[in-house]
């Protein structure tokens, strides 16, 4: 995966996460320290004695209620249909969520676009002696967004089952959202095609003229019936409550979808940690949880402008601003050869002591089955994840590489 060999080669040249005189501008994962308006940062986990046993594979009643709750609270104010416990799985991270997903599903065509999150490739190819996997690319002058008219289109004509992407989207930061999220609902409902969406960043989101957005988006909120409807949404408190050490993530949906994930979970990996769990029932109080996503969109949004700023003046104009996440995916072909090439720009940069994460990765090719596209060796997406200090470091020294 991308970031993973990012930093495997920036090991090599003495890089360590946390080190002071390396800007990560490649990683993944939010600031995790203090932060200007957010609540201050949880630092202890209490044992009890029912801690050091196997807990339920789908994770504690508590947590998975306390999870429905947050997105009734969120998404489901008004709706007859809310989600309880039974809607809500519990796993150790996202990625472990989606493997679990993609366990459960049946010989079926499954649709993915690209440039998206670099894990679908491994979890694709994995499961390709009875998934098959539909590649729907997009483009620049697409926004980097599939319409919800061509995505109709395409599960008819492609038989789709289901349809995996990141809502926002990483690399690209763009969204689904708004009525254009809603009749992507209404086009599953009514053909019979599952999202499976990647909501991690979900509480990321900017407005057009670089403001934070008034809140979170998700497809909750665009559900009419919460057991009928084949909508699947995962997320959890790496990306939006800067915990990503804990390795805690939720699939919600329909509950005979999350009893089938619940018992891949027992083959799988047995189920999540019943002392994080507990921790994470403070994290998602509901005055908590909005202090700290409220000041996330005030900072990260300070930090995007910044960069897409600094960025632009380097000659790296950034075609298609986020509207989520906290990346920057920019075109560096117009810098002078060979920096125009992003293995060269990486290469390039790790000798300044800053880490970049070439476009190729983001280009999702399941089995290698089909040439890697040429476009994608002049995409960089860049991180505005550090702390602004340590962004702002590595942005100089891109600058002066560029000079």
């Amino acid at each position: 995966m991308g970031v993973i060999w990012v930093v495997a080669e920036a090991m090599k040249l003495g890089f360590r996460n946390g080190h002071p005189d390396w800007a990560n501008l490649g990683q993944g994962q939010p600031e995790v320290g203090p932060m200007e308006g957010a609540p201050e940062r949880l630092s202890k986990i209490e044992l009890e004695p029912h801690d050091h046993a196997y807990g339920p594979v789908g994770g504690t009643d508590e947590l998975r209620e306390v999870v429905a709750e947050h997105y009734n609270r969120l998404y489901r104010q008004g709706k007859n249909s809310k989600y309880d416990r039974s809607n809500v799985s519990i796993a150790s991270g996202g990625r472990l969520m989606l493997s679990r997903m993609f366990a459960t599903l049946g010989s079926v065509n499954v649709g993915y676009r690209i440039p998206d999150y670099t894990a679908y490739e491994d979890m694709l190819d994995y499961h390709r002696y009875r998934v098959n996997p539909i590649l729907i690319p997009t483009t620049p002058e697409q926004g980097f967004v599939t319409s919800s008219e061509d995505f109709a289109t395409i599960v008819h004509q492609q038989d789709l089952r289901a349809y995996l992407i990141s809502n926002p989207c990483n690399p690209t930061g763009q969204f689904v959202q708004g009525e254009e999220l809603g009749r992507y609902v209404d086009i599953a409902r009514k053909q019979d095609c599952t999202l499976l969406l990647d909501e991690f960043y979900s509480h990321y989101v900017y407005t057009s003229d670089g403001k934070p957005g008034d809140g979170p988006i998700s497809a909750a909120r665009y559900v009419d019936d919460v057991e009928r409807d084949p909508v699947l949404m995962i997320d959890g408190l790496t990306k939006s409550f800067r915990y990503p050490g804990w390795r805690m993530g939720w699939a919600v949906g329909p509950s005979h979808a999350i009893e089938m994930i619940n018992r891949a979970a027992s083959a799988i990996d047995g189920g999540p940690s019943t002392a994080v769990q507990r921790a994470t029932l403070e994290v998602l109080e509901p005055e908590r949880a909005d202090q700290e996503t409220n000041a996330l969109r005030q900072v990260f949004t300070r930090k995007r402008n910044l960069m897409i700023e600094r960025l632009e003046a380097m000659g790296i104009p950034c075609t298609c601003p986020p509207s989520g996440t906290f990346y920057v995916w920019a075109s560096i072909a117009r810098l002078p050869s060979p920096l125009n090439d992003a293995d060269v720009f990486f290469r390039k940069a790790l000798e300044r002591k800053v880490l970049t994460v070439p476009g190729r990765f983001f280009d999702v090719n399941p089995g290698g089955t089909r040439p890697s596209l040429e476009e994608y060796s002049h995409w960089v997406r860049f991180s505005f994840g550090p702390p602004e200090d340590n962004m702002l470091m590595g942005l100089d020294r891109l600058a002066e590489l560029i000079r």
